[in-house]
C-alpha cells in the first residue's frame, strides 16, 4: 500500500485524517492494542488529566465545544479522540491487534517491508506515531517488594488502596495528579522524592453548560479562547529562552507552596533548587495540600533497595508498605520502536542514533528514506500543546507524501548535510535556554548528556519551519519506471 502509520494515538489518528483529507486512501494504521487512544488509553490512574488547556489540546480542524473542564480529564480526552476518528471516517483504516515487529527499507524496490504480528505488509511510506509517553520507565532497584507493584501508566485497578499503607516513588507529572486522588482513602502514604519540583497553581475549573452552548452556537468564541490560551503560553515560553524571566513565575510557585503547606520543615523539603522550566512544568491545586495531610510522609531521598515489605531510602530511612506505586515516567528518548526500524544496510534507527536521537525538523532521518517520525527529536516545548507540534509536522509530512505519490518519485531521503546543519543549529540555540542553564537533570537529556528533546525557539517558529516541505533538502530518487 502507499502508506502505513504505526500507532493509533493522537498522532496516528491525526495522520490518518490528514491522509484521507488529501485524497490518499491506500493506507493503514497499525495499532497493537485492541483500542485507540495511545497515552490516553494507557493512563487510567486516578486524577489523570491534561496539563494543557482543553481548547488548545485538540486538533485545530476538530474543535470540541463540549469540554466540561478547562483542563480535560483522561476519559474525556479519550472520548474526543474516538469521536474525532469516527467523525472523519478513519476507523476502517485502523488494524487493531497488529504489532509492528520489524520494518526494513528495501533500496532495490524502494519499499518498506514490514513484519507484523499478523503477517507481512509492504508500504512505500512509513509514518511512526508511537509517541514519547508510551513505554513506562521502570526503576532499577535491587531487591523485591512483597506486595502489589505497578507503574502509574499501567494502573492496577484490581488493587484496593482503601486502608492500605502505600509507598510512591517519583514526584513528576503523573504523581502530582494521582497522589491527591488516593491520599484520602489510604491509611498512610509515603512519597519518595528524589528532586523537589516546581508546582504552579492550575487555573482549572468546570465549564458551565451555558459557556459550552455559546461555543457550540458561536464557534468563533472558542477559536478566540484557543488563541488567547496559545498566546498566554507563548508569553510563558519567553522564560524558557530567557531564564531570568522565570523569577516571576518562581515567585508565584513559592507563594503557592507557602499558602498550601503550613510546616516550614516540609516546605523546605518541597522547595526546588533549580530554575523553573529546567524540568517539565507542573501545575496542581491539590498536590501540596495532599502532601501536608496527616497521613502523608515525604521522604526527600532516592530509593536504594526493596526488602520484602520495606522500602529503603538512600538516607537510611525504612518504610513498611502494602502497595508500591511507581511514578517514574517514560522512555522518552530511547523509544522501543527505534530498535525495530532498519535502513537499507541492516542498521536499526537505534544503532544509527547511538542514544542521541537526531532528525531533520524532528521528522525525517537521513539514511531512512520515506520514513517520517511524528513528535520526533527536539520538538518538545515546555509551553505549548503537542497538537500544535503535531499539526506542523503533518503539514510537512503530507506535502512530502503527496509529492511521492503524485509526482511518481520512488523515494525521499533528507540530505545528511541538511540534517547535520539543523541539529547543529538546535544544539547551539539550546545553550542559552533554561533547559541547559537551569541547574537540573531532566529527561530532556539523553544517555550521552545531550538535549535531544527540546525545541529552543518559539512555537510560532516551530509551526513555520517544521510545516515547510522543501524538496531541495531531500535527495529524490528517479521516478518509478511504471506509472501508478
Amino acid at each position: 500500500m502507499d502508506v502505513v502509520v504505526v500507532g493509533a494515538g493522537a498522532s496516528g489518528l491525526g495522520a490518518a485524517i490528514r491522509l484521507k483529507q488529501a485524497g490518499i486512501t491506500d493506507f493503514a494504521v497499525l495499532e497493537k492494542s485492541s483500542s485507540l487512544g495511545g497515552t490516553w488509553r494507557d493512563n487510567t490512574y486516578p486524577g489523570c488529566a491534561c496539563d494543557v488547556p482543553s481548547a488548545l489540546y485538540s486538533y485545530s480542524f476538530a474543535p470540541n465545544p463540549s469540554w466540561t473542564r478547562a483542563f480535560a480529564g483522561q476519559a474525556e480526552i479519550l472520548q474526543y479522540l474516538a469521536d474525532t476518528a469516527s467523525r472523519y471516517g478513519v476507523l476502517p483504516h485502523v488494524r487493531f491487534g497488529v504489532d509492528l515487529l520489524r520494518a526494513s527499507w528495501d533500496p532495490d524496490r524502494s519499499l518498506w517491508s514490514l513484519e507484523t504480528s499478523t503477517g507481512p505488509i509492504e508500504a512505500r511510506i512509513l509514518i511512526t506515531a508511537t509517541g514519547p509517553w508510551h513505554e513506562p520507565l521502570m526503576p532499577s532497584v535491587p531487591g523485591t517488594f512483597s506486595g502489589p507493584v505497578f507503574h502509574s501508566s499501567r494502573w492496577d485497578h484490581s488493587v484496593s488502596l482503601a486502608g492500605q499503607r502505600v509507598a510512591v516513588i517519583g514526584t513528576g507529572a503523573s504523581a502530582v495528579q494521582f497522589i491527591p486522588a488516593i491520599q484520602p482513602e489510604v491509611e498512610s502514604l509515603h512519597v519518595f522524592q528524589r528532586t523537589a519540583q516546581w508546582v504552579l497553581p492550575k487555573p482549572d475549573h468546570h465549564v458551565p453548560s451555558a459557556e459550552r452552548w455559546l461555543f457550540r452556537r458561536f464557534p468563533v468564541l472558542q477559536r478566540a479562547l484557543r488563541r488567547g490560551e496559545y498566546l498566554a503560553m507563548e508569553a510563558l515560553g519567553l522564560g524558557f529562552r530567557h531564564p531570568r524571566l522565570m523569577r516571576l513565575a518562581e515567585a508565584v510557585g513559592r507563594l503557592h507552596l507557602r499558602r498550601s503547606v503550613p510546616s516550614a520543615t516540609l516546605r523546605a523539603a518541597l522547595t526546588p533548587t533549580y530554575t523553573l522550566g529546567c524540568k517539565r512544568l507542573l501545575m496542581s491545586n491539590t498536590y501540596y495540600p495532599a502532601l501536608a495531610a496527616e497521613n502523608v510522609s515525604v521522604h526527600p531521598t532516592a530509593v536504594t533497595r526493596f526488602d520484602g515489605p520495606v522500602v529503603v531510602g538512600a538516607d537510611g530511612s525504612r518504610v513498611e508498605a502494602d502497595v508500591l506505586i511507581l511514578g517514574t515516567g517514560f522512555k522518552i528518548l530511547d523509544l522501543p520502536i527505534t530498535s525495530r526500524v532498519y535502513d537499507g544496510t541492516g542498521q536499526s534507527l537505534a544503532d544509527v542514533w547511538k542514544g542521541s536521537p537526531q532528525a531533520y525538523l524532528g521528522t525525517a532521518v537521513s539514511g531512512f528514506p520515506n520514513l517520517f517520525n511524528l513528535l520526533g527529536p527536539n520538538l518538545g516545548t515546555g509551553h505549548t500543546s503537542a497538537f500544535t507540534i503535531l499539526e506542523a509536522q503533518l503539514d510537512h509530512v503530507l506535502a512530502a507524501v503527496s509529492a511521492l505519490i503524485h509526482r511518481g518519485w520512488s523515494s525521499l531521503d533528507v540530505r545528511p548535510e541538511v540534517q547535520a546543519a539543523f541539529v547543529s543549529e538546535v544544539q547551539s540555540a539550546l545553550a542559552g535556554t533554561v533547559y541547559e542553564k537551569g541547574g537540573c537533570a531532566s529527561y530532556y537529556h539523553d544517555i550521552n548528556g545531550r538535549n535531544s528533546f527540546s525545541w529552543p525557539w518559539s512555537s510560532a517558529r516551530l509551526q513555520r519551519d517544521v510545516a515547510r516541505f522543501d524538496p531541495l533538502h531531500y535527495a529524490i530518487s528517479k521516478p518509478l519506471e511504471v506509472a501508478r
